[in-house]
């Protein structure tokens, strides 16, 4: 018996697919050629900041165990399943499949994490293929090979969640998603918070559907899975459903965050956690959005909490020059009209400066506030008609609406990587021990 890791990457595209669709026909292909899984398949979130990704930046890893002579039919099977399911014909779909056998190397950990927070190369990830006697198969320019290797060299040994992921038939693709809207309410409140981001609780949206033409009919994520299984049951579908399975995955966890020390270490397209001082008042542009600008001694940078945040852009907007804030969120690249931004997932605010007003001074004659004679020529009473050059404004401290802590988006814009409120606390430590035994259908 020999380990056998298969990652794959870059099948779908916006017109159709889902990489994965494709893990789960695979897991019942392997299952019937005498695998036998050693952990749920991995789904893995990638930087979702690259500006080739598709929709979630999503890489599968199958790890199964198997005889030795099997292992041919197995990645012939790989193979053939990835070419009938990719959609070769669009330009920016380039997949690659992955085949390493054994343990994970310290340096596949590495590269996987590089590439969850940062943008690494095809000369890398091909170096690393050829270092540990892995086999790789690429299509048209082969990206895919990139995303298929790091999600073998993620583990998920420390924190991570579940995903029960359901697929609609044939048939149904591309009409309007058909699901009794009662019952995912009720999920809702009978697993949560062992569940998470099922209904947006401020415009109470249902977020499990996708509304693209792609094979997935909803997606529950949880905490463990069993968990998302008894949530996948209690849903009603009115459409038929043709397969789900239960994934482990990096969703939720900020995964894709890299805390950097000053705001100099900033990088096009890396997702970070910086702090900085508010350099100016935040500023609301056309459409709703929330731009300011933080600043340490090495440097500044925008940050933009965008009108679908919600929550967070109701906090950006309240924030003041002086305030001390950790912003976390991915980069956008500078152009000739912007420069370089942090597109807001979260915002903590470390230390709130004071907020003074200031009026003028009351007559000490009548009490009646007195007027301003014009720039630094003192001030009159209108009322007695006292005149004074030696008063001066009085600065009056307001209460700030604003508390220290932590604000994220609203659940409605939530990327997948982003860790929810529910999250915090139920990190874990370990990856399961073993696994539930009716994990997918059929």
């Amino acid at each position: 018996m020999i380990t056998m890791h298969i990652g794959f990457d870059d099948t779908d595209s916006p017109k159709m697919g889902c990489t994965t669709y494709v893990a789960a026909l695979l897991v019942v292909k392997l299952h019937q050629i005498g695998a036998s899984f050693t952990d749920y398949p991995n789904l893995i979130r990638l930087n979702p900041n690259v500006p080739w990704k598709t929709r979630g930046n999503g890489a599968l890893c199958l790890r199964i165990r198997c005889n030795k002579e099997l292992v041919e039919e197995i990645i012939e099977t790989t193979i053939d399943t990835v070419e009938k399911n990719a959609d070769l014909s669009y330009t920016g779909t380039d997949p690659g499949i992955v085949f390493f056998f054994n343990n994970i190397p310290s340096e596949l950990r590495t590269f996987a994490k590089r590439t969850i927070q940062g943008i690494v190369k095809m000369t890398e990830a091909l170096k690393l293929v050829k270092m540990f006697g892995a086999e790789a198969v690429g299509f048209k320019n082969g990206r895919g090979i990139i995303g298929g290797l790091a999600a073998i060299g993620e583990t998920l040994e420390k924190d991570h969640t579940y995903e029960a992921i359901t697929y609609r038939t044939l048939k149904n693709r591309g009409t309007p998603r058909r699901i009794q809207a009662a019952s995912i309410r009720e999920m809702n409140e009978k697993t949560s918070p062992l569940t998470f981001n099922n209904v947006d609780p401020e415009t109470d949206r249902i977020l499990i559907t996708p509304r693209g033409p792609d094979p997935i009919l909803y997606g529950i994520r949880g905490e463990n899975s069993k968990a998302v299984k008894q949530a996948h049951e209690i849903v009603h579908s009115q459409e038929p459903i043709e397969r789900w399975v239960i994934f482990r995955t990096n969703h939720g966890t900020d995964a894709h965050l890299r805390r950097i020390n000053s705001i100099s270490e900033i990088q096009p397209f890396n997702p970070v956690v910086v702090q900085g001082d508010l350099a100016k008042e935040p500023e609301v542009i056309p459409g709703g959005h929330v731009i300011f600008t933080i600043k340490d001694e090495n440097g500044k940078a925008d940050c933009a909490a965008y009108e679908p945040t919600g929550t967070l852009r109701k906090v950006a907007k309240k924030l003041i020059a002086g305030d001390l804030i950790e912003a976390y969120g991915g980069v956008r690249q500078a152009s000739s009209k912007h420069p370089v931004t942090i597109n807001l997932e979260k915002i903590r605010i470390l230390k709130l400066a004071p907020k003074i007003s200031f009026f003028n001074p009351k007559c000490p004659h009548c009490s009646k506030r007195m007027k301003s004679m014009g720039k630094e020529k003192g001030f009159r009473c209108d009322k007695c008609g006292f005149r004074s050059s030696k008063l001066k404004k009085v600065a009056v401290k307001n209460k700030r609406v604003l508390k220290k802590g932590l604000y994220i988006t609203s659940q409605r814009s939530q990327r997948h990587l982003t860790k929810p409120i529910l999250r915090y606390g139920r990190e874990k430590a370990s990856a399961p021990k073993k696994m539930i035994v009716n994990w997918h259908f059929p």
